[in-house]
């Protein structure tokens, strides 16, 4: 069999390993190649993975040529990896990387931009734009071994984007360990420990993201043989959906709560006949101590 190179558009995509790799195998060695391995400029496009058993079990491949340009050739392979069991990280980084700055490469023959906004990507991903904007600085500032452990999934979009910003020289050793924890900010007066508004209804746009990429993979795997996937993606969606009904909840109890305190606080400051909210603590400390004196 002719040996062929892959693909800098397949390139973007993980490799299947373990015994998702054994299986795909031993399906390849019961019924033969099912689906042809598609070339494009010479290199293969899509089928990598097949290309590869078929070479592990020397067992005859075949063919087909992909016609078309290079954007509808990207298009072609993210369509095809978009049935994949892959985290919102690795999909995203994936989608970047087929998009790549000159700085790590472009392949031949390819024109466009070089660079994915983090507002494209998460409407290609189904992510929230926070999200993507982690793996796009990730992408950007990352060492290769740092953008191939988003790749494969070893590293999740916060810690990568952390990662990132340290020498590239010490980013490798970074990735098998914790993230030293930030300094804890100042609390707010009024803290009560919940999340703020803003942050809840963030966590709560991710949830909706990644509940709608399931819901979307549930939909295009129905026609595969996967039941138990399938399976385990609808207890997933289920949990997802519960989370999301909680976020709202806690919203909405956000907001009323900073109408609550912002109500205190006003009647405080009329009742001490102060003007800003710091000098509320002085004028209850002079309070406190004048009715000692008078105890």
């Amino acid at each position: 069999m002719m040996n062929y190179e892959r693909h800098y558009f397949s390139s973007c995509w993980p490799d299947i390993t373990g015994e998702e790799y054994e299986h795909l195998k031993d399906s390849i060695h019961v019924s033969g190649l099912r689906d042809a391995i598609t070339l494009y400029e010479g290199q293969i496009l899509d089928g990598w993975n097949r290309y590869r058993a078929c070479n592990d079990m020397a067992t005859p491949a075949h063919f087909v040529e992909f016609e078309g340009t290079p954007e509808e050739a990207e298009q072609f392979v993210e369509d095809k990896h978009n049935r994949r069991s892959l985290t919102l990280t690795q999909r995203l980084t994936c989608i970047g990387l087929m998009r790549q700055r000159p700085s790590i490469g472009r392949p031949k023959n390819t024109e466009g931009p070089s660079v994915l906004t983090a507002k494209d990507m998460a409407k290609k991903a189904g992510s929230s734009v926070r999200y993507a904007e982690h793996v796009n600085e990730a992408i950007a500032k990352g060492a290769p071994e740092l953008v191939e452990s988003m790749k494969s999934g070893k590293v999740g979009a916060e810690k990568a984007a952390a990662i990132s910003k340290l020498p590239q020289a010490e980013q490798a050793a970074a990735i098998d360990k914790p993230l030293p924890k930030p300094a804890p900010k100042p609390e707010p007066e009024h803290d009560d420990g919940m999340l703020t508004e803003a942050e809840l209804i963030a966590e709560m746009q991710e949830t909706q993201a990644e509940n709608k990429q399931l819901q979307e993979r549930v939909t295009l795997m129905s026609s595969d043989d996967k039941a138990a996937e399938i399976d385990k993606l609808l207890t997933r969606i289920n949990g997802l959906e519960g989370r999301i009904n909680q976020l709202m909840m806690q919203v909405k109890s956000s907001a009323d709560g900073e109408k609550y305190h912002a109500a205190v606080i006003h009647k405080l400051r009329k009742l001490l006949g102060v003007e800003g909210h710091k000098e509320i603590i002085a004028a209850v400390t002079a309070l406190v101590a004048d009715r000692r004196l008078a105890a």
